[in-house]
């Protein structure tokens, strides 16, 4: 652009518009001489700088002309170059690798999964193995332990039933061999089968009772005394006679 022509539309474009310079001057705060400066392009009377940029950039904007336009026109009669916006600094710092976030969703995806599936398989091993409570069985009485051993007997066999009013300790012998020998609770009764022969022994005769085959046997002894009674088919026919003591 030629020397003077900058000046001089920028006075047309005011003309144009019936703008006077008071007028711009009582807009934008722009002295009357800087604005017959920037007119006749007498730049020694302009304070320089990013001033002379400031007051351009305001007569555009009230003129209504294109900022941008009007200050390369200014910068192009000044033969100055255009100021362009400072960049901003490189940023050198190295960005974090692009895989990282995938990486970080495809960790959060496996743990939620392994989560679940601990679950799942704790859960079924905890139906797996529940078993439904049973009531707690009361265990056998030390008393009751000797019981015979078979709970029916053949025709030909004796059967004992031996239980006590007191508590007493016996010994019980079937066919000679001893097949309990424990204290019994006032109460309690025992089942005993022999082939031929029992052998009842306590320290409470007069608590004991004693059926042979349902038969009730006479008292083994008085109370305070201890005493011993054999028992065997014949005491089980002296009984059905009639002749068993009282």
């Amino acid at each position: 652009m030629a020397r003077g022509n900058f000046g001089e539309r920028l006075k047309r474009e005011r003309e144009l518009r019936e703008v006077t310079l008071e007028e711009i001057t009582s807009a934008t705060r722009i002295g009357p001489r800087f604005l017959e400066a920037l007119e006749n392009e007498d730049w020694q009377k302009l304070p320089g700088g990013v001033f002379n940029r400031g007051f351009v950039r305001s007569i555009a904007r009230y003129l209504g002309l294109d900022e941008e336009a009007f200050l390369a026109e200014y910068d192009l009669a000044r033969n100055t170059p255009s100021q362009q916006e400072p960049q901003r600094p490189e940023d050198r710092s190295p960005s974090p690798p692009r895989w990282i976030p995938y990486a970080l969703v495809c960790g959060a995806i496996v743990l939620v999964v392994a989560l679940v599936a601990a679950g799942v398989y704790g859960w079924r091993y905890y139906k797996a193995h529940k078993t439904p409570g049973a009531a707690p069985s009361a265990a056998p009485s030390s008393r009751q332990f000797a019981a015979p051993a078979a709970s029916t007997s053949p025709a030909s066999s004796l059967e004992l039933e031996v239980s006590v009013t007191a508590p007493a300790h016996l010994r019980i012998e079937s066919d000679n061999n001893v097949v309990f020998d424990s204290d019994m609770r006032a109460g309690e009764s025992h089942h005993f089968f022999a082939l031929d022969s029992f052998q009842v022994s306590t320290s409470a005769p007069a608590a004991v009772l004693l059926k042979l085959n349902g038969q009730t046997m006479p008292p083994i002894g008085s109370s305070g005394s201890s005493g011993t009674m054999k028992l065997s088919r014949k005491d089980l026919q002296q009984a059905t006679g009639g002749n068993s003591q009282p």
